[in-house]
């Protein structure tokens, strides 16, 4: 197939080794991208690459790194700012659990937010200043649902998600300006491996629950061409999440204020 230079330069994906990033890599070499893949399993990232160059014609390079350790972070986040044609990064690595806290392992909960949380931070940090310096660029977070509902599923993933929703905000508060499109995609159950592996196979939810990969990716990028800051793909309603963050930003005036809200003085005897 015939190839040419991609005018919209290069998307880097991590966790693009199956599920939702190799589905995003697939739409985003079909929309003109150049790929840099991202995951643990080298075998399975060749394997995405040479599908994408055979289905697209797009290039897809890709780096084995474990996101979860310091040096697998380093070294994607070293790419990302020195490697001037990334034009989009998509922080989609993650793991979830559907184990409680008090039945979850300690030390999976710890790799859940290095992953989660420091490996979506240290990577966000990376590129936002490059991009910052080209005055372009795109973010966009994987998230979930839970972010907005953590009684559902295990505690620490849903705590990972909200930082992750509210890091995105956060940096479109800083970064809009500046011309940098950041979103914030809220999945609910989507079919991946995600939940074989976070101890409730996919197969035992629900179906009418369970949003096909190929459905929920197509979504989140209308939201990104509608210049979407959140994105819920299950959502009909975009009012309701307008007038949730709506109401959460009315509270902002009474957040910080020099005395304690009357309901709070003692008693007077």
């Amino acid at each position: 197939m015939e190839t040419t230079q991609s005018d919209k330069g290069v998307a880097l994906i991590t966790g693009a080794s199956g599920g939702i990033g190799a589905c995003y890599a697939d739409r985003l070499a079909r929309r003109g991208y150049d790929l840099i893949l991202v995951a643990r399993d080298l075998k399975k990232l060749q394997a995405q690459a040479d599908r994408i160059y055979q289905d697209t014609g797009r290039y897809a390079e890709f780096i084995g790194a474990d996101l979860t350790t310091l040096d697998g972070q380093r070294r994607v986040g070293q790419v990302l700012e020195t490697d001037s044609r990334i034009s989009l990064l998509l922080n989609n690595a993650g793991v979830g659990a559907t184990q409680t806290l008090i039945e979850s392992d300690v030390n999976r909960l710890c790799k859940m937010i290095q992953l989660n949380v420091i490996a979506v931070t240290h990577l966000a940090r990376a590129a936002a200043p490059a991009f910052v310096a080209r005055g372009r660029g795109t973010i966009i977070n994987i998230a979930s649902i839970v972010a907005l509902a953590p009684e559902l599923l295990n505690g620490v993933y849903a705590a990972s998600k909200s930082f992750v929703l509210t890091l995105t905000q956060s940096l479109h508060h800083e970064l809009a300006a500046k011309g940098i499109q950041v979103q914030a995609v809220l999945p609910g159950a989507t079919s991946t491996d995600f939940w074989q592996v976070a101890g409730t196979p996919v197969h035992k939810l629900p179906s009418q629950i369970v949003m096909p990969v190929d459905a929920m990716v197509d979504a989140a990028l209308v939201g990104l061409d509608r210049k979407e800051l959140v994105t819920i793909p299950s959502l009909p309603d975009a009012a309701d999440w307008e007038r949730f963050d709506t109401a959460r930003k009315a509270l902002g005036p009474n957040l910080s204020r020099s005395s304690p809200a009357p309901r709070y003085r003692a008693p007077v005897a």
